[in-house]
């Protein structure tokens, strides 16, 4: 079942039905309205539905992930798409894992980690045609709010997966000589969206109107709420940081979890730091004991949506507006490092509407959504924006993995599909390869 959730709205009284009962001082009226109610999958489906299935098309693509040969393509709220990349001009979809409630995902050795609604995943792909679940972590991220929907359903019954529009009919009592129509019902969908969560979903017509470092295995992209680092497995949720212990890959274990802050939304593992992305700012962590983490310091920004990238002494940072981020900038700071304790605005450069983000070796690639992606030479922070080297404007792109390899390849996510570009060669990069939505 495909899951969509809409931006918080009301609804008015549809139609008043009759009057009945008045007395002195009151009537009864009886109106029908339309409000959207959840649809809830219990835990015992739930936690019985990870399963291999023949490949499938991409429909809904969220965040992607890279390990070794392998592109692990996450479908929005429905599971992973498994890519042999050997060739990256000539990608084989060769498996699909059903996994509900995914959203965010990382792999070390032959086991992938998956978020599924509330509860972390392990499953073993040694053979991504027959993945098997090998553990489960119940209720590690209680504070998914935004799609399981803790605060505007009931979580005994589980958790939700859609909206249904239902009419419902009330009698309340109003003063006599009230319009009925003077009264309205307040609802509140499950908020739609971004939440680094993957592309923004279609809203419901009824409503209002990176690379990573080496060491570290697998690549994810600059959206990414799950990092490695040695054997740990970092997993954000909304204000904290949840450690588990990977030393048995297939039999994770809760280590412990911190407090960082509200509206964290991404993390971006580079040396021996952690750089966390929230709407009202960028945390550096110091990581040189990856079983402890320890805050360095706050960079602050005007409330928005804050994925973040780093390479030598710059953190990249993409700023914009929408659902829910509630901000109207849309920007990319290029923020000095050279002092973690200290980190200072170098520039601000406009942007339409940027996510994620990618840098390698002084290339940076920008995906600025409806506006495409941007490769720019960012070797002078200071020119970054009269140093634009390729646009692609008729694709919508939403993140992307550099892989510096022997062949330069970057791979970009966006609504309609999955790209790969070659730019070993900055004065010619060009597609070579891609899966379509369908």
């Amino acid at each position: 079942m495909k899951t969509k959730f809409s931006i918080i709205a009301f609804f008015a009284v549809s139609f008043v039905v009759f009057f009945t009962g008045c007395t002195k001082d009151k009537c009864s009226t009886t109106y029908t309205y339309q409000v959207y109610e959840p649809v809830y999958m219990d835990y015992a489906e739930l936690r019985g539905s990870v399963a291999s299935e023949a490949p499938r098309s991409l429909e809904n693509p969220g965040k992607i992930y890279l390990f070794g040969s392998y592109l692990f393509v996450n479908e929005m709220n429905e599971g992973v798409h498994v890519i042999d990349n050997s060739n990256p001009a000539a990608p084989v979809n060769k498996a699909f894992i059903r996994i509900p409630g995914n959203v965010d995902i990382a792999v070390k050795g032959n086991v992938l980690y998956a978020d599924s609604y509330v509860d972390l995943v392990a499953i073993n792909i040694s053979n991504p045609e027959s993945a098997s679940e090998t553990r489960r972590l119940e209720n590690l991220f209680p504070q998914r709010i935004w799609d399981l929907g803790y605060y505007y359903g009931d979580p005994e019954k589980g958790v939700i997966v859609n909206w249904e529009l239902t009419d419902k009919t009330e009698t309340v009592d109003v003063a006599c000589g009230q319009e009925a129509s003077q009264y309205y019902y307040w609802g509140s969908w499950g908020a739609e969206g971004d939440f680094a969560g993957g592309p923004v979903l279609a809203g419901n017509s009824g409503a209002p109107s990176i690379k990573t470092n080496a060491t570290l295995g697998g690549q994810g992209g600059s959206m990414a709420r799950f990092t490695i680092a040695s054997h740990y497995l970092y997993c954000i949720d909304n204000t904290d940081m949840n450690l588990v212990d990977i030393a048995d890959a297939s039999n994770p274990v809760i280590w412990t979890k911190q407090s960082i802050g509200f509206n964290i939304e991404t993390i971006f593992p580079y040396g021996n730091n952690l750089f966390i992305g929230s709407r009202n700012g960028m945390y550096i962590y110091d990581n040189s004991n990856p079983a402890s983490p320890t805050l360095i310091s706050t960079y602050q920004h005007i409330t928005s949506c804050d994925p973040v990238v780093v390479e030598g002494n710059y953190a990249y940072v993409t700023l914009r507006s929408g659902t829910p981020c509630q901000g109207f900038t849309n920007v990319l700071e290029v923020v000095d490092i050279s002092n973690l304790s200290s980190p200072v605005l170098v520039k601000q450069y406009p942007m339409f509407n940027p996510h994620g983000l990618g840098i390698d070796n002084g290339t940076l690639f920008i995906c600025d959504g409806d506006a495409g992606l941007k490769v720019f030479n960012a070797t002078d922070p200071n020119t970054i924006d009269q140093n634009l080297l390729k646009h692609y404007g008729t694709v919508q792109a939403y993140d992307v993995i550099p892989v510096n390899s022997s062949n330069d390849i970057l791979i970009m996510i966006g609504t309609d599909g999955l790209y790969q570009y070659d730019y070993n060669d900055l004065n010619d990069i060009h597609l070579i390869s891609s899966i379509p939505v369908i």
